[in-house]
């Protein structure tokens, strides 16, 4: 049987596809042969550097955590439900109840809050950042009286922001039973005031640079307002909307970090600081998987959002490296 050229098995097999999947893989290996032997010479009060093996080792402990906690959950819920059934087999008329499992987080566990708290600051911060942006960008002059304040709070780091944010949710959240934790929200509008900027500003370019032939439709077609932004300026400002929501989210992603870490959200910032206080053996490499998750998870969350842009705007070449 001939294969032709145009066939997917030709182009898999052709040089350029090979080049452009061997050059990653060298860049990765590279990368941990240096690791692995630059961590060896980095001697510190608890121990050396550790390398890729160690951090493996140690992302297979926290794996075996995580398993051991799950099957406690499990356990805790099986003995409530046996109780439960032999107090009713005594007393049908019995009031039972099913405590919640109060047991100590996992790193994978961590992980899963922080995407939370990540997601729903990233998604405050662009409610707020794309109708502003839009507001901006179809005014001149509210964008230049409104510029100059952006561009005072939009250097300003998470670290200013938290003691502030700090002393305002703990003044007006007061629940004797509150249906978020303090901490969560602490970090949520702490990724919200330093991620919202380059949506902003990328929203308001955006819009500001459209062509002005879309203008002419729009009055020649005599759209109303909320029509005009929906069928003419948003469609036209998308690919910049999504540059701005990927720079939002990467700086949301790096900002949770140290929030969570002073704010003791129980997430991967929460880990990364008690390995630090804890200061055992096997901190450093915990640390180390901390930081190899952090980032790639980010890199994910990357290319999440340029894949829901390729699919969402009309611009379909995005950065494909």
């Amino acid at each position: 049987m001939k294969v032709s050229a145009s066939t997917p098995w030709s182009r898999l097999a052709s040089p350029l596809c090979w080049s452009k999947s061997l050059i990653p893989v060298l860049g990765l290996g590279t990368f941990l042969l240096l690791w692995h032997l630059l961590a060896a010479q980095v001697n510190t009060s608890l121990g050396t550097l550790p390398g890729p093996v160690q951090t493996g080792q140690q992302l297979a402990n926290l794996v075996q955590e995580h398993s051991r906690e799950r099957d406690r959950e499990r356990a805790f819920y099986q003995r409530q439900v046996a109780r439960n059934q032999a107090l009713l087999a005594q007393h049908p008329d019995a009031e039972v109840r099913i405590r919640a499992f109060n047991g100590r987080p996992t790193f994978f566990d961590q992980i899963l809050t922080s995407l939370k708290t990540v997601a729903a600051g990233f998604l405050l911060a662009s409610a707020i950042a794309i109708p502003a942006g839009i507001a901006l960008g179809l005014n001149r002059n509210l964008y230049r009286a409104l510029n100059p304040v952006v561009q005072l709070l939009k250097p300003v780091s998470p670290l200013a922001w938290l003691p502030l944010v700090t002393i305002v949710v703990s003044a007006l959240y007061v629940s004797p039973e509150p249906l978020v934790s303090k901490s969560f929200l602490i970090s949520l509008f702490t990724v919200t005031l330093c991620s919202l900027w380059p949506t902003l500003l990328n929203t308001a370019v955006g819009v500001a640079n459209m062509d002005k032939d879309l203008n002419n439709v729009s009055k020649m077609l005599r759209l109303g307002g909320l029509t005009h932004v929906r069928r003419i300026v948003l469609p036209s400002a998308l690919p910049m909307i999504f540059t701005g929501l990927r720079l939002s989210l990467g700086v949301a992603w790096m900002v949770l970090i140290a929030a969570e870490m002073l704010a003791q959200n129980p997430g991967l910032g929460k880990f990364v600081w008690d390995e630090f206080q804890n200061g055992s053996r096997d901190s450093m490499a915990r640390i180390m998987v901390a930081v190899v998750a952090i980032g790639l998870i980010g890199y994910l969350l990357d290319r999440l959002m340029l894949g829901l842009q390729q699919h969402l705007s009309w611009d379909k070449s995005g950065d494909r490296r």
